[in-house]
């Protein structure tokens, strides 16, 4: 791995307003966009244009706020490989350029692959005779879904004729595991050695498999990823920002992406969840959020007593059948209920008998009246 550079595209703002038909206004855009740019976010995805005027009037405002305060991060709106789509954006001095298309069989069935790569090739042309410097992405769906010979063609034509910036092999349906998709994206990976094009991954969490996935795609050769805050996106969402960050980084990748700064983090989170629920009345940071969650701090089993199992810092415990005598000091500790060390086998043998009697963890006032009786 040798320190590899990953390029991080956070899609957030993008695939954020596929959740359920979220909406994001300019203010709460700018906000997000504050919060990557302190992170090390390297290209914010955030708008799609081809959409509606609206969508083209913020992403333009978004590249004003980036350059007006001096930001880092790259602006980059979605759009179709068409020429009527990035057209406008061009003319509004937009450098980064992210089209999307598809070589799926249901695709080729309506257009030959031929008419597609013409299409793709006079987008680009047009991107490349009116913007100097352009960083171009194309993204082929469905890597999931598409048969591997015309993959490889695509690839083939992206990567040696047209020589783009960035070639996105994106598991839309999400229908692949890790050592597939790991499978797949070495074999195209090959296609870059030596050349200008970066291959990045976007995965999609149908299967509970995009972090995974977007994990195991970089070691496979990627050169940049498509994620999010909390992996809010279409459907079940895509990869999660902070945990495929985290992983790469502890394993010698290089990513200019801040997972040190869990405060940060936490507070960027915070602020998309919020958004979320206010808007869906659905929350996506809950107890069993990875990393996040509250879920992290809790140990129910005796051996967890032992060691230092997780990663939380913070240990919350409960009690149940299956504490032991650790498990069990170490809650009466944190409760700051007194007790005697002689007698420590016997509370363990009372909490137990009485949470087979209540069919439940115990609370507090159990624990408490268990000693009382005891005295």
């Amino acid at each position: 791995m040798n320190g590899r550079r990953v390029i991080v595209i956070d899609q957030t703002i993008r695939e954020g307003m596929q959740y359920r038909g979220l909406m994001f206004s300019l203010d709460e855009r700018l906000k997000i966009l504050e919060f990557q740019e302190s992170l090390g976010v390297d290209i914010s995805q955030s708008a799609y244009p081809p959409a509606h005027e609206s969508e083209t009037f913020k992403i333009r405002q978004m590249c004003r706020e980036t350059e007006t305060r001096g930001y880092n991060i790259h602006v980059a709106p979605l759009s179709r490989a068409l020429i009527a789509d990035v057209k406008q954006m061009a003319e509004y001095g937009l450098t980064d350029f992210h089209l999307h298309t598809a070589v799926t069989e249901d695709m080729l069935k309506r257009q030959r692959i031929e008419q597609i790569f013409t299409s793709l090739e006079e987008t680009i042309r047009f991107i490349r005779s009116n913007v100097k410097g352009a960083s171009i992405e194309v993204s082929m769906l469905d890597i999931g879904k598409t048969d591997l010979n015309i993959l490889e063609k695509s690839a083939e034509y992206l990567i040696d004729t047209l020589k783009i910036d960035i070639l996105s092999l994106p598991d839309t349906s999400g229908v692949m595991c890790p050592n597939q998709f790991f499978d797949r994206i070495k074999y195209i990976s090959r296609f870059t050695k030596g050349k200008k094009t970066v291959i990045s991954v976007h995965c999609h969490n149908d299967l509970g498999m995009a972090t995974g996935n977007t994990i195991m795609g970089v070691i496979a050769g990627a050169g940049a990823m498509g994620v999010g805050a909390l992996g809010i996106g279409e459907r079940n969402g895509i990869g999660d920002l902070f945990i495929t960050g985290k992983c790469l980084k502890e394993q010698g990748f290089g990513l200019n992406l801040e997972t040190e700064n869990i405060d940060l983090f936490r507070k960027y989170y915070e602020y998309v969840d919020e958004l979320c629920f206010k808007k869906t009345g659905i929350n996506l940071l809950n107890y069993n959020t990875p990393f996040f969650g509250e879920g992290i701090k809790t140990h129910v089993a005796g051996t967890h007593a032992l060691g230092k199992f997780g990663m939380s810092s913070k240990e919350e415990y409960f009690l149940n059948v299956l504490c032991g005598k650790n498990l069990v000091e170490k809650y009466l500790k944190s409760n700051n209920i007194k007790y005697q060390k002689n007698d420590l086998k016997k509370i363990v043998a009372k909490i137990k008998d009485k949470s087979v009697e209540t069919k439940r963890c115990l609370t507090i006032k159990d624990v408490e009246k268990i000693l009382e009786d005891l005295n």
